[in-house]
């Protein structure tokens, strides 16, 4: 079969799409095409696949194509041995992992000399062909006829044949299938404590004498555990199921050498079968599952990253307004920037409200003044240190304003991220002559603005809204977080006119050097009249201007239709459109009125297939819609601004800030981040918190735990405000088993500071160890 064929049926049936919607996406992505503008403009080409689909095929058409070139490889080296069969390249062709394929390859790969080579040096291979052919026989008689220099006693010829047996059982692709499908299905994770660790240790106690189902280990516990393993605190083993998995394991060995029978032969073939799987066979088994799980783990905590990072970009901004941006702060001060409703900075500032200097009039003169002077319509107000301290003062002065002055709404924002924006060379590029600390503000009060626009200026992984995402792949979580941020960024679309370089450099088609171009020819040319005219940008040529032209908007530009996601190269349909309602495009455009009654299907031509034309009608209802939700914002509890103050059963107010695979993080004013643990996030079960929540929403929680000395607040979203851990496990599936995990009891979950990746722990499964690796995340 053809390489690119078996390819595209690959990926067709894990994306349920057909070969023939693959084939024609890997074309357009091996032209240059981007997934944004692949998924968008490209709909009739693909079948209308989604960025989804687009992802995953181009996620997956690596690993395959280096697939088949191994495979390829194989072929080639085992045809230049001359052993090819067409039994065994029938075996090659119908491996459909790089496991299954090195597997069949084994005994034909190159190895240095091994035990079994030199006992067949030693003509001990007749040996084993008698043992094989008589069962019946003693092998220790028949060993004596091949005794010799190089093999001077019956206990070195046995130990020579056992060899020979072995490697060929350790090079048997059926066996090592077979071992791995029961092992896969049946193996138990164990983790012990390292004798005299457990004072250095004590944040993973749970894991000093864990075991748990392999196949039901959910990714951060198994990442907890590798974690442990790393730091030299526990040993770490998979094995199978201790009273009958081994005897059954070394009985699917025994059978590939059919030994059925009670004769002497029988008897010796079955002890070499069960050395062969203790001292060769299961470590093969351990270090693939260990590597299979570590990557499963991986790619699960880097999807928990992935959505967090997609649901946080795509929050909703609070739009063009004067803000005033507060960084907070007690001994350094509390920062102060204001930026008008385009993001320029207008004004800086530095207040000391509190401790040492407790200028809490100056501090409210100079707010007051901020406010006046350049209409400032919201107050952001960063969520660290001093946080609910500074939002009280600025609601204390807000009534200080002058009768007639509207008051603007005072906003408490994430500032994840704005200490490495204000340290970065972007930012001293930006700001050259402004100190670093008031950087943040400035940040602060952008993000506010418009989140995905600020938040694009910072690595991803350095946001926090990520589960353990320090110890995974670190080059497969770069490359996912890009592939969000890029989709993020082409959904809503970039105000060509206003946009940052950063911005500009995850539009399709850019990057970093052409959205300096484009940025550099805006400031020495003024704005851009239209979109063609990014043509006359210097190395911006025709194939970058195809893939980001639909995703840069021009308001009140001299082409009506640049304001539009309509792509230039449809703009002849949407002129037919427009003038089939007998109307000026600028009347029609944003009134759907005007475009009812017609069909799509009446302008379908040659180029442009149906998909497209609605795709053109609906931008025309809607032109450059914003696909984020309304702005709102969670509303804190007087009187409830640090840990202490909160008690059982009080229902607040708060902002999902982060979502990991056990439950949810929320910000409800006082510092550290409550949990709700995935059980309590609804009164139903919930396979996956994403399915009930996403970093931005504002929920109604209620408090149902707090430990003030750890620092841990439990929270519950269910209607019954919380059922008990014992309630709650009778309607969960089970999880896998830990000898240590309490019998009954709540779960008590912790949340960490603002400003940082929230810190969590649950008693039982998690515990200290998932405290100790949210804390490093």
């Amino acid at each position: 079969m053809d390489t690119a064929v078996r390819i595209a049926q690959t990926i067709a049936t894990e994306i349920n799409a057909s070969p023939k919607q693959v084939g024609a996406a890997v074309t357009l992505l091996d032209e240059g095409s981007t997934v944004p503008f692949i998924a968008r403009y490209r709909k009739e080409v693909t079948g209308g696949l989604d960025d989804g689909q687009l992802r995953h095929l181009a996620d997956r058409i690596a690993y395959l194509r280096e697939l088949e070139a191994r495979r390829a490889s194989i072929v080639e080296t085992i045809k230049g041995q001359d052993k090819l069969t067409d039994e065994l390249a029938k075996s090659i062709a119908k491996a459909e992992t790089k496991a299954e394929l090195e597997d069949i390859y084994l005994p034909y790969k190159p190895k240095r000399r091994t035990k079994a080579m030199i006992a067949r040096e030693n003509g001990l291979q007749p040996l084993v062909d008698a043992i094989m052919a008589d069962r019946n026989a003693d092998p220790e008689v028949l060993a004596n006829a091949y005794l010799g220099e190089a093999v001077p006693t019956v206990k070195d010829a046995l130990n020579g044949a056992r060899d020979i047996v072995a490697e060929g059982l350790t090079e048997n692709a059926a066996l090592l299938g077979q071992l791995r499908s029961f092992m896969q299905k049946e193996a138990l994770v164990t983790a012990r404590v390292i004798a005299g660790e457990e004072e250095k240790g004590a944040k993973f106690s749970d894991y000093f004498d864990h075991s748990e189902l392999w196949a039901n280990i959910p990714s951060h516990r198994a990442l907890a555990i590798l974690r442990a393993a790393k730091e030299g605190v526990v040993t770490v083993d998979i094995v199978p199921e201790p009273e009958t998995g081994t005897e059954r394991a070394e009985g699917m060995v025994a059978a590939q050498l059919q030994t059925r029978g009670s004769g002497p032969g029988d008897a010796w073939l079955r002890k070499v079968a069960g050395w062969t799987w203790r001292v060769k066979l299961s470590m093969t088994m351990m270090l693939d599952l260990l590597a299979e799980m570590r990557a499963r783990s991986h790619e699960e905590a880097i999807a928990v990253f992935a959505r967090n990072l997609k649901d946080l970009l795509l929050a909703a901004p609070a739009g063009p307004r004067a803000t005033l941006g507060l960084d907070p702060g007690i001994r350094t001060g509390v920062k102060a920037a204001v930026v008008d409703a385009t993001g320029k900075l207008l004004a800086t500032d530095t207040i000391y409200p509190f401790q040492p200097k407790n200028d809490m009039n100056g501090a409210q003169a100079a707010i007051l003044k901020l406010i006046t002077a350049h209409g400032v319509e919201l107050v952001a107000i960063g969520n660290g240190t001093a946080s609910r301290e500074t939002e009280r003062l600025v609601a204390d002065t807000l009534k200080l304003l002058p009768a007639g002055v509207k008051a603007p709404s005072k906003v408490v924002v994430s500032e994840a991220g704005a200490s490495v924006y204000s340290a970065s060379e972007l930012a001293a590029r930006e700001f050259p002559e402004l100190d670093v600390s008031l950087r943040g503000a400035v940040s602060i009060a952008r993000r506010l603005q418009d989140p995905l626009a600020e938040l694009v200026k910072i690595e991803p992984q350095s946001i926090g809204v990520g589960q353990y995402q320090h110890d995974v792949d670190q080059h497969r979580l770069s490359k996912s977080l890009s592939g969000v941020v890029e989709d993020a960024v082409n959904a809503v679309g970039v105000d060509l006119n206003m946009a940052s370089a950063p911005l500009l450099a995850h539009v399709s088609g850019l990057g970093p050097s052409l959205a300096d171009a484009i940025v550099s020819h805006r400031d020495a040319h003024g704005a851009f009249p239209s979109r063609k005219a990014l043509l006359d940008v210097p190395r911006l040529g025709p194939s970058a201007f195809e893939q980001c032209a639909g995703f840069l908007r021009i308001r009140d530009g001299e082409e009506p239709l640049d304001a539009s996601s309509v792509h230039p190269e449809a703009y002849g349909v949407a002129r037919r459109i427009v003038d089939a309602c007998g109307r000026d495009i600028r009347a029609i455009m944003g009134e759907n009125t005007a475009l009812r009654g017609l069909r799509a299907e009446d302008f379908v031509d040659d180029t442009f297939g149906l998909p497209t034309v609605r795709d053109i009608l609906s931008e025309l209802e809607k032109p450059g819609r914003d696909p984020r939700p309304s702005f709102v914002t969670a509303t804190f509890a007087d009187g409830v601004e640090e840990i202490k103050d909160l008690k059982p059963g009080m229902v607040l107010e708060g902002t999902v800030t982060n979502v990991a695979a056990f439950g949810a993080f929320v910000d409800v004013g006082v510092h550290q981040d409550g949990l709700v643990h995935i059980s309590q996030l609804a009164d139903r079960f919930v396979k996956d918190p994403h399915e009930v929540v996403k970093a931005g929403d504002v929920v109604k929680v209620r408090v149902t735990e707090v430990d003030v000395p750890r620092k841990r607040i439990a929270l519950s979203m269910r209607k019954d405000g919380g059922a008990s851990a014992r309630d709650d496990r009778a309607a969960q599936p089970a999880r896998g088993g830990n000898k240590n995990a309490p019998k009954g009891g709540k779960r008590q979950m912790q949340a960490g500071p603002k400003g940082k990746s929230a810190d969590s722990a649950q008693n039982g499964a998690l515990g200290a160890a998932l405290l100790d690796a949210m804390r490093k995340r």
